[in-house]
């Protein structure tokens, strides 16, 4: 999200009442097709979480319900259990304070319906991201705007527990406009369960911490961070299934970088930086997010400003990676990306034009089609398949 628009969404939220209405408009017999659930911004008509059944076949969906009334969920997460998920409510201001709010939820199903089970501040405003450790004991989230990183411990029943570990940044970047401050951005839990990773928009770091997972305790590594290219704004990171590299999306930079992940020194080595093809535009342009294919052969980059999807081919090591085509995003301001479970769609959340576009794909060849299909939503952030 360029800053005018993440600034603008944040000051309507920020008024935004914290209720939740469960079972709005749930189905009233199991739908067919798979579910996918669909985080937004609901500065403008959306209301929350919305449930869809997705037709792995012909790429089509249709809504099934607004599965939980919640102000701006923007990013969300499923709980190994495929039985819980928790969210972000990305606000500046929670019950009076500079912070937002994370949330947890049961899932039905068969309905397409979150009830609401916990929530807690963030302790920092406008929490971006959110992750879950993979005992499920443990969720993390992402303060933006707070420049902050913070864990709390799962309890009986998937309640979140009181705040374990919080952890306040502090500096600014060189780039004067976007990096004035810390922002953080991403969290994400190693494959295997032992550390837990901060990408740090502001400072250029990926901050690293040891993670306690029976009581969510985060402890600073040595050592402590991995430096981006000074202006870069590292953005999100996503590991290959190996555990060998890792993979960061630069937000102003407009890079992947390959990353060589030591799991027993907690150490992140460069390896590669892929610079993605940009074409001119007014306006900034800016890395937003990756997914890659259940073979990790193929990686899809999504691009805003440019407004485009970069298929990138990954080496049989997982070392390097090569870039192959860009292709629409099939609307404006993609912030989020992900396949649906059989590998042979694309799905992106384009908030700039209130769509989701959903491509087919070659699963050998990793090709996009050049068309698509699109569906209109307000505001779409995050897309998840809960149940795989």
């Amino acid at each position: 999200m360029n800053p005018i628009t993440r600034r603008a969404f944040l000051a309507n939220s920020a008024a935004t009442t914290l209720t939740l209405h469960p079972g709005l408009g749930s189905a009233q017999a199991p739908f067919q097709g798979k579910l996918l659930l669909v985080g937004t911004q609901t500065s403008g008509t959306s209301k929350g979480i919305y449930a869809y059944s997705f037709n792995s076949t012909t790429g089509e969906m249709s809504q099934i319900a607004l599965a939980a009334a919640t102000p701006s969920p923007t990013f969300l997460v499923t709980a190994p259990d495929r039985q819980t998920v928790f969210a972000v409510n990305e606000l500046e201001d929670y019950e009076g304070r500079k912070s937002g709010a994370v949330s947890s939820f049961s899932l039905d199903p068969a309905a397409g319906t979150l009830t609401q089970v916990s929530q807690l501040a963030s302790k920092g405003s406008a929490p971006c991201h959110i992750a879950v450790d993979h005992t499920g004991s443990s969720v993390f989230a992402a303060n933006y705007t707070g420049g902050s990183a913070i864990s709390y411990q799962v309890t009986a029943k998937n309640h979140l527990g009181g705040p374990v570990s919080f952890f306040q940044y502090t500096g600014h970047g060189p780039d004067a406009d976007r990096q004035e401050a810390p922002h953080a951005h991403r969290v994400t839990v190693t494959p295997d369960n032992k550390f837990v990773l901060v990408n740090d928009l502001g400072l250029d770091l990926i901050h690293i911490y040891t993670l306690d997972p029976s009581t969510a305790k985060l402890t600073p590594n040595d050592p402590p961070a991995w430096k981006a290219p000074a202006g870069s704004g590292p953005r999100a990171l996503l590991f290959n299934p190996n555990g060998k590299y890792a993979y960061c999306v630069t937000e102003m930079g407009s890079q992947v970088i390959v990353l060589k992940w030591n799991p027993d020194a907690g150490m992140l080595e460069t390896r590669q930086v892929l610079q993605l093809p940009l074409q001119p535009q007014p306006g900034p342009i800016t890395g937003c997010d990756i997914v890659l294919d259940k073979d990790a052969r193929f990686a899809y980059v999504a691009v805003r400003g440019d407004d485009f999807i970069a298929t990138l081919a990954v080496s049989v090591d997982g070392s390097r990676l090569t870039y192959q085509r860009r292709s629409s995003c099939g609307g404006k301001v993609p912030r989020h990306l992900t396949l649906d479970p059989t590998g042979h769609f694309l799905l992106v959340a384009n908030q700039g034009s209130d769509n989701i576009a959903i491509f087919p794909r070659d699963v050998n060849s990793g090709q996009l089609s050049s068309t698509g299909k699109s569906f209109p939503l307000s505001k779409p952030q995050c897309l998840v398949f809960p149940l795989g």
